[in-house]
């Protein structure tokens, strides 16, 4: 029986950037792309990635109008949320952590620890899910 890997969007503007990002997470993870703003949300709802790897700056609409969005949608706000940009100053990176980002990497990113950060995050992920399905059980069992 194969396990369904888990799944990441990857939303940037630059092919060699999706390329990069493909190749250091697909021998793990099933890895989705989108090029713009607007096509990002769209596959989000679509697909429910499991973690999305997120530009600040992109056409149509910038990252940081997508986190607002899908942060306040209730069916897509659990999503985590790892920027991955250019911009490298410190007001950009709190502004991104204040809107819920769970990580923020700058480029050029380093293929290990972006591979370490997404684990992490994935672990999290995998967590939440135990404690949702123990809950679940528990609130059946109690309902008996």
């Amino acid at each position: 029986m194969s396990e369904t890997k888990n799944s990441i969007l990857v939303v940037d503007d630059n092919d060699i950037n999706i390329a990069i990002l493909e190749d250091i997470l697909k021998h793990d993870y099933e890895v989705h792309s989108a090029k713009d703003g607007v096509e990002a949300i769209e596959m989000v709802k679509d697909i429910m990635p499991d973690i999305l790897l997120l530009d600040v700056v992109l056409p149509k609409m910038g990252g940081f109008e997508v986190i607002k969005i899908l942060k306040e949608d209730p069916s897509t706000n659990e999503i985590p949320i790892i920027f991955v940009t250019a911009l490298s100053d410190v007001d950009n990176e709190r502004h991104g952590l204040q809107l819920g980002a769970d990580d923020y990497i700058q480029k050029p990113f380093d293929p290990v620890s972006v591979k370490l950060r997404v684990d992490i995050q994935m672990r999290i992920v995998s967590q939440m899910r135990k404690i949702q399905l123990l809950s679940d059980e528990v609130a059946m069992w109690m309902k008996d």
